[in-house]
């Protein structure tokens, strides 16, 4: 089913679906007997080579990493691809993310976004994928870049953010089926969202404007803005929240990486308050705090735009067009304590390199308990790392291969559990990989 979100950018009211639905088609290709996936290659090697639209437009110590254990016998990451769909539109899709699993019985459902589409699916047992709902933005110049989910605390449904090329940030009810607020502010594309880990109605945006802006979804209010005086000087790309929620790491055009503290009094009294604020009742504004100042900030691991960056643990994940992600921290190595105010120097810890992946907005994913690790390269090759080592100079790399992808994968994504890995591509098709029992 697909609903047409509405176009309206004067108020954050409850907007109905409308009845004219335009039509989906999707090609799918399910895995069935076996026979159509036979050319299906997923090999185990050890990368050991050293080596402006989104591609360049648009279109174009002795503790483990992590935050959980498996259990059972470690064994090889092995993953098949069991299915793949294509939408009917062929354009990118660029950003591809699970719903939380709260409960071991839950549907693992999945959005996927690209042009003016924001796509529900579900995966299903045999590698079947389901189409859910589809929502279309009414502006033809719409294209998403991104998602995120989060839940209503009072009635526990779900609730997905998207946004993109006009820096509208929509969110919708997958219930009630409806666009319920549009979120307005920023004056340019917004490349990524992000929801606090520890406050569900707390949503993060990145955007080209140079800022970051935080909002509080429930009360419809603008909390803070991060950018200015030592803010990022060009398009922000990227930003993660630490597992604690008391940090952001963003990364961005300007090659550089900065941290901004979120457990700072202002800034926790400025969250508070949002929830007491009241749009309709009282005519001032919501006072936005505006934080101007990193806590910390280099430009000395990448050369190039830093178009993906996540927390692990205390070190730090980030990629350039520079066919490497890069962990690293600050101080020096033996520093116990990180990010310490005023620090400036930053230790490498380890490159996981690959290859064909020299193109921007390609960005990489971890899984829940983080130990996997998954990037798509530029011409359809997925790498993946084992991280549930005690060095990472150990971890080693699984390159899947399919011989009908190989168009750039955008962006990938884990389920909780790690059994099933997506990845979404530049020709509108969308990857699954069910993780193998041994």
């Amino acid at each position: 089913m697909i609903f047409k979100m509405s176009d309206s950018e004067e108020s954050l009211i409850t907007m109905p679906v409308l009845q004219k639905r335009p039509k989906l088609s999707l090609t799918i290709h399910n895995d069935g007997s076996g026979d159509e996936m036979d050319d299906i290659s997923s090999t185990g090697s050890t990368i050991l080579d050293d080596s402006t639209s989104r591609s360049e437009t648009p279109l174009s110590g002795g503790r483990r990493f992590g935050r959980g254990k498996y259990k059972g016998k470690k064994v090889k990451l092995q993953y098949r691809c069991t299915n793949f769909i294509r939408e009917d539109h062929k354009q990118p899709i660029f950003g591809v993310q699970m719903y939380p699993q709260y409960h071991s019985d839950d549907p693992m459902i999945f959005a996927a976004v690209g042009h003016t589409r924001a796509t529900i699916y579900e995966c299903l047992e045999g590698g079947k994928i389901k189409l859910l709902q589809c929502y279309n933005d009414p502006c033809p110049d719409e294209s998403f870049y991104c998602c995120a989910w989060t839940f209503n605390e009072d009635t526990g449904e779900p609730l997905l953010a998207v946004a993109g090329l006009r820096g509208i940030i929509r969110i919708i009810s997958t219930t009630t089926q409806q666009c319920l607020k549009e979120f307005i502010g920023h004056g340019n594309a917004v490349n990524e969202l992000k929801y606090h880990p520890k406050d569900p109605n707390m949503l993060l945006s990145v955007s080209k404007d140079h800022t970051m802006r935080l909002w509080n979804v429930k009360t419809d209010t603008l909390v803070a803005k991060f950018g200015g005086v030592d803010g990022h000087r060009d398009e922000v790309l990227s930003a993660d929240f630490n597992i604690q929620g008391t940090k952001i790491i963003s990364c961005g055009m300007d090659h550089s990486l900065k941290v901004w503290r979120t457990d700072t009094p202002e800034l926790l009294g400025a969250m508070r308050e949002s929830y007491t604020y009241n749009s309709k009742n009282l005519v001032r504004q919501f006072p936005t705090l505006c934080q101007n100042f990193p806590q910390f900030s280099t430009r000395d691991i990448h050369r190039n735009y830093v178009d993906c960056v996540r927390w692990l643990g205390q070190f730090i994940l980030s990629k350039s067009c520079e066919n490497c992600i890069i962990c690293w921290k600050s101080g020096s190595i033996d520093d116990k304590e990180v990010w310490k105010p005023n620090e400036s120097k930053v230790s490498v810890i380890h490159c996981f390199d690959y290859k064909d992946c020299d193109i921007w907005y390609m960005r990489f994913s971890l899984d829940f308990h983080q130990k996997m690790m998954a990037l798509g390269n530029q011409v359809g090759r997925i790498y993946l790392w084992d991280l549930d080592v005690d060095d990472p100079a150990q971890s080693k790399c699984t390159i899947l291969s399919h011989s009908k992808c190989f168009t750039a994968i955008r962006q990938t994504c884990f389920s909780d559990d790690g059994s099933i890995l997506l990845a979404v591509s530049d020709d509108g098709s969308i990857w699954r990989w069910d993780r193998q029992k041994n």
